[in-house]
């Protein structure tokens, strides 16, 4: 049986969409709360259809990562390393998910409905403003959460590409059929 080296095409393609849509949305969001300048009401409308655009990859990405096959961590990680890269993983998961509609569900709940163009999408909860006070600032510490997080996510990538050279970075990124032997990976490591 041939093992798997790197993740499904349009996984490694998701992955990357939603990495640089995820860092545009924190800075954006960043930007849209701390300016009331003009440009507040084009960040708006740029942070909304893009939020929405977040949780139909994540749902379409967390479909393939059910789906396909996956490549294992290498057998050189320590247990605890295997444990938190996994645990790292759900938690990615779940504030990507919980994210887009937590920001739904506060303008839900101030009573601003979300367009897109011509589309305005329903409220998902009743227009509350106990709920928005609370769903307002839980959306700036997932934000937070979030952010931490993928810096984390970004810190253990270049560990593996630049420090181990154990194959995890490239198995999402490009094809290892596509590379010259040991371009991006350790020869050592048997791979």
């Amino acid at each position: 049986m041939k093992q798997i080296t790197t993740f499904h095409p349009a996984l490694r393609i998701i992955h990357w969409l939603m990495a640089a849509a995820i860092m545009a949305m924190l800075f954006i969001g960043v930007a849209m709360v701390s300016t009331v300048s003009t440009l507040h009401g084009l960040l708006v409308a740029i942070h909304k259809p893009l939020g929405l655009m977040i949780l139909v990859l994540v749902i379409v990405r967390l479909w393939l990562r059910f789906t396909t096959a996956t490549p294992a961590l290498p057998a050189t990680l320590p247990a605890w390393q295997k444990l938190s890269a996994h645990l790292s993983h759900w938690a990615l998961y779940a504030m990507m998910l919980a994210q887009p509609l937590i920001g739904w569900a506060m303008l839900s709940a101030g009573g601003y409905p979300i367009t897109l163009g011509h589309l305005v999408l329903p409220p998902i909860v009743p227009v509350s403003n106990d709920a928005f006070a609370v769903l307002r600032p839980l959306h700036s510490w997932v934000a937070l959460a979030l952010f931490m997080t993928v810096m984390l996510h970004l810190a253990a990538a270049l560990f593996h590409a630049l420090i181990l050279r154990d194959g995890v970075f490239s198995s999402m990124t490009v094809s290892r059929k596509r590379l010259a032997p040991g371009a991006l990976d350790n020869p050592a490591d048997g791979q």
